[in-house]
């Protein structure tokens, strides 16, 4: 039997769900098919607190979901937009520690939406706190920087990327580089520009259309196989 490699995914605190009576955990369904359609096992982390490091040795590769707003504090900004939405300092905590394990140990990872403001702020970045127009509910075109593993794993410089963010890059953290770009500049994508292990974020949600398209599809399985390991 061939091993799914095991993809860590931290759960989304959800104040209800259906079918639960009470408080939960939640991983969004398009994101744990797009890994498991890739051949990847998907393995829903609970947030718990204070994070363990090894909690993802046994792990063979990380996806970083997309999710409510990150508290401006983690990026060194002292106010509060009003739009910021879904704080949740758990959460957050749990995240950051998660993202600045995976980067420093070189665990495969895929940030997706806010994961890819996550390992901004962990590696030093900053965010604009409401961008306007914001990019929710949007599907829009998005230019590839070309030569860049993002370029090679789409195999295309420009896609239809579906979106639902009001928060964008600021400041991009010295060690990433931007790859991919919106027509009103919005840095859609970024890398490591030294990483220690495979690694791509995106800002938009490519779970949205992965079932249908090969090229968003392609994201989570170049995920799956960089975790592949014997």
């Amino acid at each position: 039997m061939t091993h799914r490699p095991l993809i860590a995914l931290p759960a989304r605190f959800s104040a209800s769900a259906s079918a639960l009576r009470y408080k939960a955990e939640v991983a969004a369904r398009a994101l744990v098919e797009a890994v498991y359609r890739a051949g990847g096992e998907p393995f829903v982390m609970h947030p718990a607190a204070p994070f363990d490091p090894s909690r993802l040795d046994r792990c063979d590769g990380l996806l970083l979901p997309g999710g409510g707003d990150l508290h401006p504090r983690h990026y060194g900004d002292a106010t509060e937009h009003e739009a910021l939405y879904d704080v949740d300092d758990a959460q957050d905590e749990f995240d950051l520690a998660v993202a600045a394990r995976a980067l420093e140990t070189g665990l495969p990872t895929l940030a997706v939406c806010r994961g890819l403001q996550v390992v901004n702020a962990v590696l030093g970045g900053t965010l604009d706190q409401h961008i306007n127009p914001d990019h929710r509910h949007k599907v829009h075109p998005v230019e590839v920087t070309p030569g860049t593993l993002l370029a090679k794993v789409l195999e295309t410089d420009r896609i239809t990327a579906s979106c639902y963010h009001h928060q964008a890059v600021a400041t991009l953290a010295t060690g990433l580089t931007p790859t991919a770009r919106a027509a009103d500049g919005t840095i859609e994508a970024a890398e490591l520009a030294d990483p220690r292990g495979w690694f791509l974020a995106v800002q938009w949600h490519p779970e949205d259309t992965a079932a249908s398209d090969p090229a968003q599809q392609a994201l989570f399985t170049a995920l799956v196989q960089a975790s592949a390991r014997p």
